[in-house]
């Protein structure tokens, strides 16, 4: 009987072969071609069934090397992140670039349970300076660096 030795390897495997089962299906209307005249389904169906190979190779690992087991789901930093980037996506248009990027800056940091406020402002103002000066003023994005504009 086999016996699953490191079970993050297989949860990891079963995804694997998921996503390129699902990739090689979805697909599978394309005219593939020939290596040497690629059809539209060419690509997508090489690297789907690559990733196949990847999860078996991976699930085989799983059965044949301990390994540690599957950690429990942690639901704060998944709703906290997920609220900081709705949160984000509601406030850019009224309050701009600067002051949503500080502000999901400081929300995600606490997802984590030690996160300090100052730190986290700390980083949130050196971010929102690094994404206004590179995306409004240098690519010349249609983002508002403000309120207001």
């Amino acid at each position: 009987m086999l016996r699953i030795r490191s079970p993050q390897d297989f949860g990891a495997a079963v995804v694997f072969v998921a996503i390129g089962l699902a990739g090689a299906y979805f697909g599978r209307d394309l005219a593939l071609g020939s290596a040497g005249r690629m059809g539209p389904g060419y690509f997508p169906a090489i690297l789907s069934w690559a990733i196949v190979g990847v999860g078996v190779v991976v699930g085989l690992k799983s059965l044949a090397l301990e390994g540690p087991r599957i950690e429990p789901v942690q639901f704060r930093p998944l709703l906290v992140i997920i609220a900081a980037i709705l949160l984000f996506g509601f406030l850019i248009g009224a309050v701009g670039l600067a002051i949503s990027a500080v502000l999901l800056t400081v929300l995600a940091a606490y997802a984590r349970r030690e996160a300090s406020l100052w730190e986290a402002l700390a980083l949130g103002i050196g971010l929102s300076a690094f994404a206004v000066i590179v995306f409004v003023y240098a690519l010349s994005q249609p983002l508002p660096a403000w309120w207001g504009r």
